[in-house]
This record gives C-alpha cells, structure tokens and sequence, in this order.
C-alpha cells in the first residue's frame, strides 16, 4: 500500500490489517518453523513467568502478546454527551425510584455505572447530602450529593427498596433474585429497554455521566474540581470534556486576551 492509500484509512482499520496479516503468518508458523513474519514485533506486554511457556498445559495459557511495532496510535474518542432534551426524556421514563436515583447520581453527581452498582447504604449521607464512592483502583472520593437525587434516594429506602441481608445500596426488586445486589447486566438492561421505549439511542449509562462533565466545562467549572468530582486520575482525561465546550473555551480565551492586552499597555 502506497502512502497516498493509507492516507484514506484511519489508524483502526490500518492496525486490524496488520493484525490479520501478522496472525495470518504466526498461523503459518504452527507448520512451517522458518516462516518469517513481516509484521515486527514489539516488545511484551508484561514478563512471563519461569516455566509459564512450557509444560502440558501451556497451550491453555492466556498470554499477552506482544503488538506490532508498526501499530498506529488510535484517536482517543471524545465523550459523548446527550442533549437537555434527550436526557430529561430518556431520565422521566424511568418508572422506579431505584432506576431514577441511579440515573441520577451518573447524570447529576457524575458517578460511573460501576460506582453506582458498588454503593453501599452507609455510604450515602442524605442528611449531609454526601456520598463516599469507590472508584477504580479501590480508590475512594467524597462526592456532593444533589439535593433532588438525595429525595429520591431517600424515598426509594423508605418505601421501595426491598428487605435484604445485603447492605448493597440498589438491589433487584423482584423475581427470583428479589433481595440480592443489582449487576451490571440488569442495569444495561434496564437502559436497553428505556433507549427503545424513548428512541433516544445514545441514551447508555455512561452517557449521562459524560453529560454532567460537560455541562460543568460549559458552567465554566475550574479543571481540578472536575478532576476531583469526576474521579480521573490525569487531569488530561478531565481535559478532554473541554473540547465538548467551545462556547467556554472561547469565553476563556477571549478574556485571557483581554488581560494580556491589558497587562501590556
């Protein structure tokens, strides 16, 4: 392939090819020994154990394998919000205080699917209006908790959460799982189900969490608040909810201007 073809893919469709070209010739390997494949190696993933290459079993063994050092870096995808219209359809057709308190912690507190799915009841404060989320790595923040989300969680306890011995925070309301804890299968069932009923197709669980940082870079809400709130671990992933803002970053540009003309003259 010339340079001017490549220019015509994008860097995932580049690297399935040398993916398949690369597997096509380690296939090739398994009967011919000497074979060489073109596509260079890179270097491991990770080291392996003494004797992890060998022994009966080997071939059961999960290995990473090394990438091709011609793999291209992928355009990381910008996160994609739902509209204040699309989000208040796809959030007032959900019918169950449970289902309405979890799509408002990820749309109103920022929370992931997964942090919504691991709270506990003590981790809630209604009174304070705090929550103690646990994010990835294990590690956990202090999250402010909406005033409105903190009703509805509070009636959900009250009058709908069903007695249990699990102190998980959203549990199955019934059938013959009734009691235990709500997966993470059950919850994109549950958004599955309201994405048909209400048409709006990007409306996943992830999705109002992209909306709430959104909406904080376009309220103009400082970087390491963000970072904090949302639980990043790189201010560069925070980052990334600004270029979804462009009327803000432009105001902030504009101003910037204006007190470095200031500062000169």
């Amino acid at each position: 392939m010339t340079g001017q073809r490549l220019d015509r893919y994008a860097a995932t469709t580049i690297n399935r090819r040398l993916a398949a070209i690369s597997g096509l010739f380690t296939f090739a390997g398994l009967r011919d020994p000497d074979a060489k494949n073109p596509v260079p190696r890179g270097r491991e993933a990770r080291w392996l154990a003494s004797g992890e290459k060998s022994g009966m079993l080997a071939h059961t063994r999960r290995r990473h394998q090394p990438r091709s050092a011609l793999r291209l870096r992928e355009p990381k995808k910008l996160p994609v919000a739902l509209s204040t219209a699309d989000a208040t359809k796809l959030v007032t057709s959900l019918r169950t205080w449970r289902d309405r308190a979890m799509a408002g912690l990820m749309l109103w507190c920022g929370l992931r699917s997964c942090e919504v799915l691991a709270l506990h009841v003590k981790d809630v404060d209604i009174g304070g209006r705090w929550i103690t989320v646990t994010g990835k790595g294990a590690k956990q923040r202090r999250v402010p908790l909406d005033a409105d989300v903190a009703s509805v969680i509070d009636v959900y306890l009250l009058a709908e959460r069903p007695a249990s011995d699990s102190d998980q925070l959203f549990l199955v309301a019934k059938g013959t799982h009734r009691g235990q804890g709500l997966t993470a299968a059950g919850l994109r069932t549950i958004f599955r189900y309201h994405r048909d009923l209400t048409g709006v197709a990007g409306g996943h669980p992830h999705a109002l969490r992209h909306t709430f940082g959104t909406v904080l870079a376009e309220a103009g809400v400082d970087l390491a608040v963000m970072q904090a709130l949302l639980g990043h671990a790189h201010v560069d992933t925070t980052a990334r909810y600004v270029h979804l803002a462009p009327v803000h970053v432009k105001g902030e540009f504009d101003a910037a201007r204006e007190r470095i003309r200031t500062q000169l003259h």
